[in-house]
């Protein structure tokens, strides 16, 4: 699973627009194009979201000397840099965790996506129920 604090969708995938809250919160702010190219370098099965093992490979593509210098990767990595040879996966992920959920506590723009969500979630939940309920009379008159 990626970063839960943001992943908003809590999908266990980070999407663009939780990309760029991410990268805007950690100081280094990217254009659309630039969070795309960040996802399509790490996106390995061409999903358009970064899972936590794709997560990881940024990490991995960084000491491997493989990203470009300042592009929105390197910038990502060098922000966030933890050495998971010392503490681990489970601590890389926790430390992400942590610096993230400090990051967010104040983030109104945050919050606004989550309730937005919900509301999309809670409408579609209606309107599966509505189209249910009308199945059922309109069954009544077929038989």
């Amino acid at each position: 699973m990626c970063d839960k604090l943001y992943d908003v969708g809590q999908d266990g995938f980070l999407d663009l627009a939780e990309l760029k809250i991410m990268m805007e919160k950690l100081g280094a702010p990217q254009t659309h194009l630039s969070l795309k190219a960040m996802i399509s370098e790490v996106d390995e099965d061409k999903d358009g979201k970064i899972s936590f093992r794709e997560f990881l490979l940024i990490y991995r593509k960084a000491k491997a000397g493989e990203l470009t210098s300042e592009s929105g990767l390197e910038q990502l990595a060098r922000l966030t840099e933890i050495s998971v040879e010392e503490v681990g996966v489970n601590g890389a992920k926790n430390f992400f965790e942590a610096k993230i959920e400090e990051q967010l506590k104040t983030n109104k723009f945050h919050d606004e996506i989550r309730q937005e969500q919900e509301e999309r979630k809670r409408a579609e939940q209606e309107k599966i129920v509505r189209r249910a309920q009308f199945q059922q009379k309109a069954a009544i008159f077929n038989n």
